[in-house]
This record gives structure tokens, C-alpha cells and sequence, in this order.
């Protein structure tokens, strides 16, 4: 519960926060610049004396948004690849894992910053890079629970009946399948939050002087002993995120899983 009052208090920051922020987050005042907290500026202001809590309020759609996009990119891509091979067997059941083996070969972060650096910087490319990246487990989570669902009587019964093999694969086994794969998009959302933040903090991911959080802790490591409000904010932020998504994703785990839900 603590997990899911944390997400959801992002997603709502991510909705509304544009709407609900004080002042223009790009809006400069060098006289105020690196000014801590205060009552005109509730966390502060950064070293062009931007509003840092405004910031942080136009970020969460930008970091949470590009999390979104790269967890559905991987699932999408993930779960069709594992459900086709599971379903068709054979060479291609055989191509198509070895083909994610490969990809899951690679150390997750250098990959996406292979991809981001071949595409270019920016938040969707981002998006795409570390969709690449997280694409393998969705697959072979999908792969392995449509073998096992593929041989339950439901599916025996609806072959029996005469239904098309896609019919079957779509309305039979991946429903039986969701349930994994959503606790996996949960668990994975933490870890895509990080690399995506990482990435712009590399400075491949958003561009200045986009509010994002990583952007933000990127510029943030020159004035830690001058201003360390700077790094505390955007920081705080990126770990609340990660710890809700991971809770999240620990209790749909023992939510949906029969033999934990009795124990």
C-alpha cells in the first residue's frame, strides 16, 4: 500500500504539477541564484535562480513519462516476441530467443547507451534505448508462461473446438499470462527510472534546460558543498519514485500469486 500511495502520488505530480507549480520553471533570476529554501521559494532556487520545486513538478512528467514510454515499448515488443515463439515452436521459437539471449548478453546500461548514442539524445530516443534494453525479460517471462499455459485444458479445449491458432494465442494464453507480466512491468519501472535518469545525466537524455531529473542532478554535482539543496531535491525525488514502483511490484507479487495470497 505504502507503494502503490507513492506511485500514485507521482502519477498525480505528473498530471497536474504543470497546473500546480508556482512559477515558470525556466524562468531565470541571477540575483536569487543558489538561494536555499524559503517561504517565496519552498525548495529553493538553482544556480540561474529558477524555482527548483516548480522544476520538480514539470520533471515528474518528463522522467515519469519516459519510464512509461520505455516499460510499454518493452513489454509491447517483449511479450509479442515470447508468446509467438512459445506458440509457433519449432526454428523460429529457436531464432527468435536466441535473438533475445543476444541482446540480453550486453550490460543492460552500456546497451543503452549504444542505442541513444546511435539515434541521438533526446527523451524519446531515450525511451526507445532503454525499451531495447528491458525488452529480453518481458520476453522471456511471456515465453515461459505461455508454455506452460499452452498445455492447460482451457487451451486444449478451444483447439479442439475448431479456434484459429492467433485466436487462441491472444483470447486463451495471454490473459493466463498477465499476470507476470504485470508484476514485471512494476518491478522493471524502478529500474527504467534509474538508466533513463542516468542516461540524461549523461547528458543523452533530456536537453537543457528541460526540468528532468537527471538533467537536473547532472548540474546539480558542481555546487554540492555551495548549495547541496540542489542535488538533495532531484535525488529524493528519483529514489521515492524507484522505492514506490518497487513496493508496487512486491505486493502485485504476492497479490497474484495463488500459493503466496495463502500462505
Amino acid at each position: 500500500m505504502a507503494g502503490l500511495a507513492l506511485v500514485l502520488f507521482f502519477l498525480l505530480m505528473a498530471a497536474f504539477g504543470p497546473w500546480v507549480a508556482p512559477r515558470d520553471p525556466l524562468k531565470q533570476q541571477l540575483e536569487g541564484s543558489l538561494g536555499g529554501p524559503s517561504w517565496s521559494h519552498g525548495l529553493g532556487r538553482d544556480e540561474l535562480g529558477r524555482d527548483i520545486l516548480s522544476r520538480i513538478l514539470y520533471g515528474a512528467r518528463i522522467s515519469l513519462g519516459m519510464a512509461l514510454g520505455a516499460c510499454l515499448i518493452a513489454a509491447g515488443a517483449g511479450v509479442t516476441v515470447g508468446l509467438v515463439a512459445a506458440d509457433r515452436g519449432g526454428v523460429l521459437e529457436e531464432i527468435l530467443m536466441r535473438a533475445v539471449d543476444v541482446v540480453l548478453a550486453f550490460p543492460g546500461f552500456l546497451l543503452a547507451i549504444a542505442v541513444v548514442s546511435a539515434l541521438g539524445p533526446g527523451i524519446v530516443n531515450v525511451a526507445i534505448a532503454v525499451g531495447v534494453n528491458t525488452m529480453p525479460g518481458f520476453a522471456r517471462i511471456a515465453h515461459s508462461t505461455a508454455h506452460a499455459v499452452k498445455e492447460m485444458e482451457h487451451v486444449t479445449a478451444a483447439r479442439a473446438l475448431g479456434n484459429s491458432g492467433s485466436r487462441i494465442l491472444w483470447r486463451h494464453i495471454l490473459p493466463n499470462c498477465l499476470a507476470p507480466i504485470v508484476v514485471q512491468f512494476t518491478l522493471r519501472m524502478g529500474t527504467v527510472v534509474v538508466i533513463g535518469s542516468g542516461l540524461s545525466f549523461l547528458g543523452l537524455g533530456a536537453q537543457p534546460p528541460s526540468p528532468e531529473w537527471g538533467a537536473m542532478l547532472s548540474t546539480a554535482r558542481e555546487y554540492l558543498r555551495t548549495a547541496p539543496h540542489l542535488s538533495l531535491v532531484p535525488g529524493l525525488a528519483i529514489l521515492l519514485l524507484v522505492l514506490g514502483w518497487n513496493l508496487l511490484g512486491d505486493g502485485l507479487t504476492e497479490a497474484l500469486n495463488p500459493k503466496l495470497s495463502r500462505s
